[in-house]
């Protein structure tokens, strides 16, 4: 049996340099594949529209006029009117736009306004940013910003949050802090679109209860009868 031969350095470069080509090779192999992937013609993903409606909130029913015929005394049934129509009043669709302070509140929670605005003088905001500048004409959907022509807050003299129903009661009665006859009041409630809106919110916002039509019939009643306030 012969001795084993030890390796010479020749022996020793030569393998190196085949270890190297060797990686080498892999190397070049690898990279060739991924821009061919990369390269090759596929066919892309094919644009769609954006799935902006929400699924639709629940809608809250309102009592009808008729519903209070049970009650005798007129008294009685006025402030019952007005307290089944303070279901709107005193709903967060209302409500964050009637703030205690020049800033409004939204969403359900009623969240202090994102980004930071203010009533300004019109009750359209800051001359530096207006409502019209987010809000539209209309409800964005894609985006969940709501929307009206008329945007804007209530006067600060009609601010309802942290209010008893007894005290909006009395602010709605008072002109000098409505700013509207009984009349006028009742076209409000009635026909004004940006009142409309509670009942078309978008997004994923929960409507004001019943219908705005289901909404002036009591305000109606509840001034026919009176326009007794609840304490």
């Amino acid at each position: 049996m012969s001795a084993r031969q030890t390796p010479t350095p020749w022996t020793w470069r030569r393998r190196l340099k085949a270890g190297l080509l060797s990686i080498l090779a892999l190397t070049a192999v690898t990279g060739t594949i991924g821009i061919v992937y990369a390269l090759y013609p596929r066919t892309m993903p094919q644009t769609g529209p954006i799935e902006a409606r929400l699924l639709p909130a629940e809608i809250e029913r309102l009592r009808s006029v008729s519903d209070f015929d049970g009650i005798a005394d007129p008294a009685s049934r006025s402030v019952a009117f007005f307290e089944e129509a303070g279901r709107v009043l005193e709903h967060p669709r209302c409500l964050n736009c009637h703030p205690r302070t020049d800033r409004p509140t939204q969403t359900d929670a009623m969240r202090p306004h994102t980004p930071w605005v203010t009533r300004g003088l019109d009750g359209g905001g800051a001359s530096t940013l207006r409502c019209s500048t987010c809000h539209q004409a209309e409800n964005f959907a894609a985006s969940g910003v709501p929307g009206n022509p008329k945007w804007k807050l209530a006067p600060i003299e009609m601010a309802w949050q942290g209010q008893t129903l007894g005290n909006i009661c009395r602010q709605l009665l008072d002109p000098t802090r409505s700013h509207m006859t009984r009349d006028e009041l009742l076209h409000h409630v009635m026909e004004d679109e940006l009142v409309g809106w509670a009942w078309h919110p978008g997004g994923n916002r929960q409507p004001a209860p019943g219908t705005q039509q289901e909404f002036g019939s009591l305000i109606k009643a509840w001034l026919e009868t009176g326009a007794v306030c609840p304490q």
